[in-house]
């Protein structure tokens, strides 16, 4: 007889009914209910068809909230997440290049420029000290 371990211990789930968690038979049970609620409202007004199909509709998000996971996390977590990055902190990303080799050794190599002009005879302007 052989017991199934998991390989990573945050990948255990506990089953509680027809091999679903307890969040998973919850939102289970809310999305039936929804399914139903919305069938007895809009079968006086719409057709057989259209009202099942309405049905699937409002259910679904329900049903999702239960078995969706994205990088384990719930879907409620990842919504709350995604409005927190996107609505509630955005930030305006700026990409500029930057050398830091440079920045670190920028003194030392405007003056060594400086020197090996001085020791040809050209003339410097601080224009070009800039620039280089």
């Amino acid at each position: 007889m052989q017991n199934k371990m998991n390989r990573e211990i945050r990948d255990y789930k506990e089953n509680m009914f027809f091999g679903l968690s307890l969040r998973q038979c919850v939102f289970s049970v809310i999305a039936v209910a929804v399914a139903i609620a919305l069938y007895f409202f809009l079968q006086p007004h719409v057709g057989t068809e259209a009202v099942s199909w309405l049905c699937v509709i409002g259910a679904a998000p329900f049903a999702a909230l239960g078995f969706v996971t994205y990088n384990r996390m719930t879907a409620e977590q990842f919504l709350w997440a995604y409005l927190q990055s996107e609505i509630l902190m955005p930030k305006a990303l700026l990409f500029e290049q930057r050398n830091l080799y440079y920045d670190i050794l920028e003194t030392a190599i405007k003056q060594n420029r400086k020197k090996g002009v001085k020791k040809h005879g050209v003339q410097i302007t601080e224009t070009d000290t800039e620039t280089a």
